[in-house]
Formats: structure tokens, C-alpha cells, sequence
């Protein structure tokens, strides 16, 4: 099968480099591993159809590449919802403590809709046929003028390919022929992961109950297992949540213990209100195998993202690495996932006219 170009990874990147590419007219394919689209980015909806953020959720006013792009959709945002106090654990020997935080001149935006709004969006400007689901690259084949993609059950040929996973993921999982300079491999290996490490956990309620205490529902702990927390209340009414994050050690826990543990969090500081839930919902994105692989040594957040490196062009101008962590400014967010699409569109059609 011969596609101009081919997209490896339904992602945020993946998807709005296609959109764009396909008003030009130019014919897409999109190879995804998941049996979804998104990526990093995913709102699940509880059994109560409450939606939480399990990836990607915040944006600034400095994130103007995704606010432009947020316009041009027609998706808007609204601020994170901080009013009243927040609750602090300083240590264990210590009881949770009620917190006045100071007034952000830079607030936080949640997505009408949704993060996954921005997705499906997208998605419905390209046809049916231009994304495979379930579909894992094995290897990659630069041939002549054309590059070789290579799945378990098929071969497509492309005369560009931009692979947009994380870039350990990226030269760790698929084989690569000539192989990719060892400087590249070397930094990719170094590279964090966004999201990558994080335990995402929502909880769901029939009614708001930290509000009619003057309680913002923001905790920030020392002792865990949940290390910072926030409302999760969405515009729709009815729909009533808190979510945060947990501390990673947990991944190698059981869900039912990660649970047991929010709730005796959750019942010390809040108190017994917060057992009286509708739903308790999680993500471990260690245990996600098309986002995550293990360094193979130390890496800090955010480490090499939107390396030098990464805006080259390999196998002649036929192969791009791209994905939020590649983006020159705010790699391993949106914004940042929103802007290396946008610099490999830019270059792609320079090369197709």
C-alpha cells in the first residue's frame, strides 16, 4: 500500500498534522497501536458518564499555539475551578491542615468537552479509511525514494514518515534500517516520557460536597498516597469529581490497594463525606505499553525534550521524529504536542510543492 505520507501515532501530534496535511489535499495514513485514538490525551467517562481527565488536562495563557488551535475548532476552555481552601499534609505525624492559596495572576484552563473533544474534532476531518487502529510498527525501512513501514500483517510504503511516539518508546520498540545515528538513539533513551510515570486516579460524586464547606477540593500531600489533588467538576451539570495524582511507587501495587489507600486519605482529610462516591476511576501509564517503556537509566522530567536533534530530518527528508517531547518550546505538554505538528507541517509541504 503507497500513502505520500504516513503518520505513526494518533496522538494529538499525530492527528493535527493530518488534518492540516489533508486540507492541502495531500494523502494521510495514520498507523495507531491502541484500539483508540488520543494517545496521552483520553477523558474516560465513569458508569455515570462523569468525564475525568486520565492524560492531558491543563492549558495557559501562554500555550498559544493550542489556544489558537482551540479557536479555530470552536472548543473553548474555562478556568480551573480554585475557590476557597485548600487542604495541605506536611508529614505523617502531622493532621491535614486548611490553606488559604494566594490569588494566580496565570490560571488553569480545562477544555470544554472534554480533553478528548480536541481529538474527536480532528478526527472528523479526515476520513475513516486515513486511520488504522490496532496496528503495531514493527519496523521502518528507508528504500530508495521511499520509506517501508512494516506491521505485523502489512507493508506501506510512504514517501514520508513522521513517527510521533515518545522517543524511547520510538527506538525502543521498532527496528530501524540503515539505523538511526547512535547520537539520536543515545539522547532518545534520555528522553522523559511525558505522562509516562504518572498514576492518574478521578473519583466521582452526585453532588460537590467540598464546596459546601468553602473547600476548594485542592490537597497537596507530603505523605501520599495522593501527592496533589483538584476539583474535577465539569460545565455540565450533575457531573461532580476530584482528581489528582498519585505517587508512582504505587504502580507496583494493586488497584484495590491504591484504593483502599485514596479512600483513608480522602476519609482524613475530607472526612466521611468523601466515602459516599458514585465511582473511582485510574490510569497507570507505566502499565500503557504504547506510551511507556523503561529508561535504562535515571531520567528527570522532562529531560531532552525538544533536543536539537529531533528537528532533523533523517533518511534524505523522508523521516521526522515529531510528539510533544521533540517541540523546541513546551515539550511534554499540549502546546508542545500542538507546535511540533505545526513545524513538520510547515517543513512537509515546503518539500511537497
Amino acid at each position: 500500500m503507497h500513502k505520500n505520507i504516513l503518520i505513526i501515532g494518533a496522538g494529538l501530534t499525530g492527528l493535527l498534522l493530518a488534518y492540516k496535511l489533508k486540507q492541502q489535499g495531500v494523502s494521510v495514513i495514520i498507523l495507531e497501536a491502541r484500539e483508540r485514538l488520543g494517545g496521552r490525551i483520553y477523558t474516560h467517562l465513569s458508569d455515570q458518564n462523569t468525564p475525568i481527565e486520565m492524560g492531558a488536562t491543563w492549558l495557559g495563557q501562554q500555550h498559544s499555539a493550542l489556544l489558537e488551535l482551540l479557536k479555530e475548532l470552536n472548543i473553548p476552555v474555562y478556568p480551573q475551578y480554585m475557590e476557597g481552601t485548600a487542604w495541605y499534609e506536611p508529614s505523617p505525624n502531622e493532621k491535614p491542615q486548611q490553606v488559604t492559596l494566594p490569588k494566580n495572576e496565570s490560571p488553569s484552563y480545562r477544555i470544554k468537552g472534554g480533553s478528548s473533544f480536541i481529538i474527536e474534532k480532528l478526527a472528523k476531518g479526515l476520513d475513516s479509511e486515513d486511520i488504522q487502529l490496532n496496528t503495531v510498527v514493527t519496523h521502518i525501512k528507508a528504500i530508495e525514494n521511499t520509506v517501508e513501514v512494516i506491521t505485523k500483517d502489512q507493508t506501506y510504503t510512504a514517501s514520508k514518515v513522521i513517527a510521533t511516539l515518545p522517543p524511547n518508546l520510538l527506538v525502543s520498540n521498532i527496528t530501524f534500517s540503515p539505523a538511526l545515528p547512535d547520537l539520536l538513539v543515545s539522547i532518545a533513551q534520555k528522553t522523559h516520557t511525558w505522562m509516562g510515570e504518572s498514576i492518574k486516579f478521578g473519583i466521582s460524586y452526585a453532588t460537590p460536597f467540598w464546596k459546601d464547606h468553602n473547600w476548594s477540593g485542592t490537597l497537596y500531600s507530603n505523605v501520599g498516597p495522593i501527592t496533589e489533588m483538584y476539583d474535577h467538576t465539569t460545565t455540565e451539570k450533575g457531573k461532580y469529581a476530584l482528581k489528582g495524582f498519585l505517587s508512582n511507587e504505587l504502580a507496583t501495587v494493586t488497584k484495590d490497594i491504591r484504593k483502599e489507600n485514596v479512600l483513608a486519605q480522602l476519609q482524613r482529610t475530607f472526612g466521611k463525606e468523601a466515602l459516599d462516591y458514585l465511582s473511582y476511576e485510574e490510569t497507570v501509564w507505566q502499565e500503557q505499553p504504547y506510551t511507556f517503556t523503561p529508561y535504562k537509566s535515571f531520567v528527570f522530567p522532562h529531560q531532552n525534550n525538544g533536543q536539537a536533534v529531533y528537528q532533523e530530518t533523517l533518511y534524505n527528508d523522508r523521516f521526522y521524529i515529531a510528539g510533544s517531547e521533540t517541540a523546541s518550546y513546551y515539550g511534554g505538554y499540549m502546546e508542545g504536542a500542538v507546535r511540533s505538528a505545526n513545524y513538520c507541517f510547515e517543513h512537509i509541504l515546503k518539500d511537497l510543492v
